[in-house]
């Protein structure tokens, strides 16, 4: 299995509308390639950073599960266009993506 985190740095004039990430980009997502090797999504919310009173490094994280990276490249060949327009309603910040194999300890 693997997950495609899509990680959105915390900072300074950076801006992050959480409740429409979660309902309307995470829907959409879901919608368009909920049948296309989709297992699962999850949204980390940034609370805060190691140290005491730190701030979170990240104001949000996006996970995508599929079994394969292959199946999340066909996903978004199919349909990243309309996933990167819509970043815009939500966010000033440039996403980090990282694409990870899930191992179990």
């Amino acid at each position: 299995m693997v997950r495609i985190s899509v990680l959105y740095p915390a900072g300074e004039g950076k801006k992050f509308d959480l409740d429409y990430y979660v309902k309307k980009h995470m829907g959409l997502v879901r919608q368009r390639i909920g049948g296309m090797g989709l297992l699962k999504i999850e949204v980390d919310k940034g609370m805060a950073g190691g140290a005491p009173g730190a701030p979170a490094p990240f104001a949000c994280i996006g996970h995508l599960y599929f079994n394969t990276a292959d199946e999340f490249q066909k996903a978004m060949g199919a349909h990243g266009k309309e996933f990167v327009a819509d970043v815009p309603n939500f966010t000033n910040i440039q996403p980090q993506f990282q694409i990870s194999e899930v191992l179990t300890a």
